[in-house]
């Protein structure tokens, strides 16, 4: 007998943890698993942040958890991991949204410290969440890691060498996780945003030439909406998933159909 379409879709009372939740995207994800009754735990490393974030919810924050701590540092993480499971006894789903990128800089003029740390965030702490929660979720042979890339992992851009090679490492690492634990029922994935209405493209959609090369770029014509991600995830995080590891899905209005 088939399942229930609207069963498999729903993530009600999942455990999920949502990594760089205070902003953007991964605020975006973090509100709106929360409007389809997840339990979800916003990290970030600012603490008054995540609190305006809660405090903004139109729907109540009674199944949210805020913990501060930055994904880069080992004994964050491994406290994060410790409280979230000890308020809920477990997790369900990881989404390693958390991520930075220095202003554009090109290759020859970039600093190393400046490089060490989007690695730090963007791909080490991928891995160091990834590697925490999955001690759990092995055990209990389920889980869903979602891991939020973006189109530069294998769209070159000029002046982010290292926010593109770090997504592009962040996705090697999904294939390999999923190969590693396809077996064991912890599903990792890996979705590609391309340029959304967030902080981050802030000063490029304020800027009139690059938001007139980016648009005409999209083939929809028009930035994304921070929420239009959000059914992706909640797909990935419910049971509707339940055959599907090692996967990238592009979200970006058209941009890698050309």
């Amino acid at each position: 007998m088939g399942r229930s379409a609207t069963g498999m879709f729903s993530v009600e009372g999942a455990r999920v943890w949502v990594t760089g939740a205070s902003k953007g995207l991964g605020r975006a994800i973090a509100e709106g698993m929360l409007n389809v009754g997840a339990r979800v735990a916003l990290t970030a490393r600012s603490e008054e942040s995540l609190r305006d974030v809660v405090h903004a919810l139109p729907f109540g924050s009674e199944n949210a958890l805020t913990i501060a701590g930055s994904v880069a540092r080992p004994e964050d993480v491994t406290r994060i991991v410790g409280q979230i499971e000890s308020e809920w006894g477990g997790l369900d789903v990881l989404v390693n949204c958390a991520g930075i990128s220095h202003d554009f800089t090109r290759s020859e003029n970039l600093n190393l410290s400046d490089w060490q740390e989007v690695f730090d965030i963007n791909l080490t702490g991928a891995f160091l969440c990834s590697q925490a929660v999955s001690q759990t979720m092995l055990e209990n042979q389920s889980g869903s890691i979602i891991n939020v890339s973006s189109i530069h992992a294998s769209s070159g851009v000029a002046r982010l060498a290292p926010y593109s090679a770090s997504k592009a490492g962040l996705e090697s690492l999904t294939r390999t996780l999923a190969l590693e634990w396809a077996t064991r029922g912890v599903r990792v994935n890996t979705v590609c945003p391309g340029y959304f209405a967030t902080e981050m493209t802030e000063g490029l959609r304020g800027h009139d030439a690059w938001s007139a090369r980016l648009t005409g770029r999209i083939p929809m014509g028009r930035f994304g909406e921070a929420d239009e991600l959000v059914p992706l995830i909640i797909y990935l995080a419910s049971s509707a998933s339940s055959y599907v590891t090692g996967a990238n899905f592009n979200i970006d209005g058209g941009w890698r159909a050309e």
